[in-house]
């Protein structure tokens, strides 16, 4: 039987920086999740064991048994523009920054590590799980990041984690650089059309959040834009 769960480090992460946290299901149906969304005040895309199915960005798929999972590729993909257009603040992680990418109109690398001049990007196999998370590569701010004004330092290259194979290969229209690898590849992004808040990146900031600049940083900005949509919400029901 198929199985609706998130890993419990993105929901610590997000009950300890941002707030209360409501698990929504992977539904398909649009109706629902639009009820849904006037409980919340912000949307975390976290990062999953599957891929995006390559039919949404006009591919096919390279390696057949590669993990997908159909039923989020139908309820995340057709709601990104419409929490763009609503404002409620939305941040990805992983597998949910490559679903803001698909869903304005990017597309993705599938398999990184077989294409010449890219690192390999996965995680270390059998290996524990702090090795797996342990920082893997640095990565480069862009000089006019909001990373690097949420950061409020100079300091440009940071140090993160890595366990992803696909990654963006063609940027979507509206979403701006923040932050690339060694070999080019796009670790962070925002949305330009975001009102309040729109940003992921390929990381994952949830392990280790406490200790970690940039994780505090991305949390911290992420629950301040939440509180000012709630704010905004309380005020447009009186």
């Amino acid at each position: 039987m198929n199985f609706h769960a998130v890993g419990e480090k993105y929901i610590r992460a997000m009950q300890h920086c941002v707030g209360e946290v409501i698990l929504l299901p992977a539904l398909t149906d649009q109706t629902v999740l639009q009820r849904l969304l006037t409980l919340v005040d912000g949307i975390f895309l976290p990062g999953s064991y599957s891929n995006i199915d390559p039919q949404w960005y006009g591919e096919t798929i390279v390696h057949e048994g590669t993990l997908q999972d159909p039923a989020r590729d139908q309820t995340i993909l057709p709601l990104i523009r419409r929490l763009i257009d609503i404002g409620i603040p939305v941040l990805g992680v992983c597998r949910g920054l490559q679903e803001i990418n698909i869903a304005l109109g990017g597309t993705l690398h599938q398999h990184l590590q077989e294409i010449p001049g890219f690192l390999d990007h996965r995680e270390p196999a059998n290996q524990p799980i702090e090795v797996q998370y342990d920082d893997a590569h640095v990565i480069n701010l862009h000089a006019d990041s909001l990373l690097m004004r949420w950061l409020a330092t100079d300091q440009q290259q940071y140090a993160v984690n890595s366990l992803h194979q696909q990654g963006v290969k063609t940027l979507a229209p509206g979403l701006s650089i923040e932050a690339i690898a060694p070999d080019g590849l796009i670790e962070a992004f925002r949305i330009d059309a975001a009102p309040l808040f729109g940003y992921a990146v390929q990381w994952h900031p949830e392990w280790l959040y406490g200790q970690k600049p940039l994780s505090s940083a991305i949390f911290k900005a992420f629950r301040e834009a939440c509180m000012q949509y709630k704010l905004h919400k309380q005020k447009e029901s009186f």
